[in-house]
């Protein structure tokens, strides 16, 4: 199936690459993707950030894109949407205060919709309140949080019901792949045809 509308949360000094390549990757196979973020209007950006992994004890951070959104936060209804994505970065940190950001994540587990976080977007996810009983992964950092939000932590990427996780953008090709086996996405990749001289 393509085709489905998903919706993507979010905000500023979120990571370049976890915003950047599902938004991009999930219009190449037909779908229809609507990044938000709350205070802000369609046509503004948010500022996004680069995290990199080169054997410090954590990640060296540095600035990215202006990342422009397709709609306010106050023009969406979750209900509309067929799924959600919800990046990680610095963003999460912030926007788990958001009651309406809470209240659309909730939406999207309590329909039993398809939800892909990754990195420290599960934060958001925790403040929810929707992680109980599941088995998933996140940036290392974040594990404790989403333990006692009441998950199973494992290592890498995973697909537990409706929800698929990873830990940060390096496991982009494999959770992007189990994010559109779950949302039943089919790419056929045909025969090229002959040069013509």
């Amino acid at each position: 199936m393509t085709g489905q509308q998903i919706l993507m949360i979010v905000g500023d000094f979120g990571e370049d690459y976890e915003i950047m390549v599902p938004f991009q990757a999930l219009q190449a196979v037909g779908h229809e993707i609507h990044a938000v973020c709350p205070e802000k209007a369609d046509g503004e950006t948010v500022k996004t950030a680069i995290h990199d992994f080169r054997g410090d004890q954590t990640y060296l951070e540095t600035r990215g894109h202006d990342f422009e959104l397709t709609h306010g936060f106050d023009e969406i209804d979750p209900t509309e949407y067929d799924a959600l994505v919800v990046p990680g970065g610095r963003a999460p940190e912030y926007l788990r205060g958001y009651e309406e950001v809470l209240d659309a994540v909730r939406h999207f587990f309590e329909a039993d919709k398809p939800v892909a976080s990754i990195c420290h977007g599960p934060q958001i996810l925790a403040a929810a309140g929707v992680l109980d009983g599941y088995e998933l992964t996140a940036y290392p950092a974040v594990r404790p949080e989403v333990e006692a939000a009441g998950c199973s932590w494992v290592d890498g990427v995973t697909t537990d019901g409706n929800l698929v996780t990873g830990q940060a953008w390096p496991d982009h090709p494999e959770w992007i792949a189990q994010f559109l086996d779950l949302l039943g996405t089919e790419i056929e990749h045909g025969t090229p045809a002959p040069a013509v001289d």
